[in-house]
């Protein structure tokens, strides 16, 4: 699964994902965002697993399986842009919206904002087709969570 995906993802013109390839897109994503400071830590690792159990519906285990797959993933991806068009081809706009969320969710996961961070989700958002607008208010109702 982790060849094939890196195989599509490498490709020219990548074919559409499945389901579950986009999920582990979504879920490298997310791994290259907590990487993105050099600082990768447990609750970026829990808050990714939380996030993928959420929206797959997955055990704890099984979420954590896909983020740990999703780390080798990441760690051999070609670069950003692959997994955003890839995402941006599979699902809708009002979840490329969530997953906006989604990675507000583990930038903050640590308490502070980082520079790198800030401008990998810029950069997501942008691909994704997602306006500042909609990722300011995304990171709001995140912080908001949090309290």
């Amino acid at each position: 699964m982790i060849k094939a995906l890196l195989s599509l993802l490498a490709a020219p013109h990548p074919e559409p994902l499945t389901t579950d390839d986009a999920e582990l897109a979504l879920a490298a994503l997310l791994v290259r965002l907590a990487r993105a400071d050099n600082h990768f830590d447990d609750a970026e690792r829990i808050r990714i697993d939380r996030i993928l159990a959420a929206r797959r519906g997955l055990s704890f285990d099984k979420a954590e399986a896909l983020r740990q797959r999703a780390e080798a993933v990441e760690a051999e991806a070609p670069d950003t842009v692959r997994f955003t068009r890839a995402l941006k081809d599979k699902i809708a706009h009002d979840d490329r919206i969530g997953v906006i969320e989604a990675m507000w969710d583990v930038a903050l996961a640590d308490g502070t904002r980082e520079a790198e961070e800030d401008a990998l989700i810029r950069l997501a958002a942008n691909l994704l087709g997602i306006n500042d607008r909609d990722s300011a208010l995304a990171r709001q109702r995140v912080q908001a969570r949090r309290g």
